[in-house]
């Protein structure tokens, strides 16, 4: 399936050069002499290689269709982690490098979208953000009241993010997924 270049959008994947590309950012350009262009900015789905092309306008390129399906984490197998489709229940094991940093966040039993292009995942994506249970901090010490202070709090999956002095071990909180930043903690 092909797409003109005039009607690409953000988060759109394409079939360039037998490579799969995500379009991060694209815009429209009309110079005063010549033809139409549309310059885009675009990262390879398998090695995160960001490329900037230009294409003429109108331009047919290729379509990738992908099937996103929300996938619930059981366990990690080895170099891969171990997938079930909520709604066949079939589990899929997806390799380490496709799920990437999406690794520090997930915990047994948390459904992301994973993306699949012809039966083969290529990515995980996660909501903004997660709430995680912290497993091991320092505590705040006595009289170290100092606004906007922050310690070190190692989370269930390992990560370990900056937190007010409030929040102590057995809290949950909720991580941003883009930045890995402490939010708030949870109730």
């Amino acid at each position: 399936m092909s797409v003109s270049t005039n009607d690409l959008k953000n988060g759109m994947t394409l079939e360039l050069d037998g490579e799969l590309w995500t379009v991060l950012d694209f815009l429209h350009h009309k110079p005063g002499k010549g033809q139409a262009v549309v310059r885009t900015k675009l990262r390879n789905v398998r090695s995160g290689a960001v490329l900037d092309r230009t294409f003429k306008a109108d331009e047919k390129v290729g379509l990738a269709i992908l099937d996103k399906r929300e996938m619930q984490y059981l366990y990690r197998e080895g170099d891969s982690f171990v997938f079930m489709d909520t709604e066949t229940y079939e589990q899929s094991s997806v390799p380490a490098e496709v799920v990437g940093d999406a690794s520090r966040y997930l915990t047994e039993g948390f459904a992301p979208i994973v993306s699949m292009y012809e039966g083969t995942p290529i990515a995980v994506e996660l909501p903004a953000s997660v709430v995680l249970s912290v497993s091991r901090t320092d505590p705040g010490v006595k009289g170290d009241r100092v606004s906007g202070a922050l310690k070190p709090a190692s989370l269930e999956t390992g990560l370990t993010v900056q937190v007010p002095l409030f929040v102590g071990e057995g809290d949950r909180v909720k991580v941003d997924t883009r930045t890995g930043q402490y939010l708030t903690r949870e109730k």
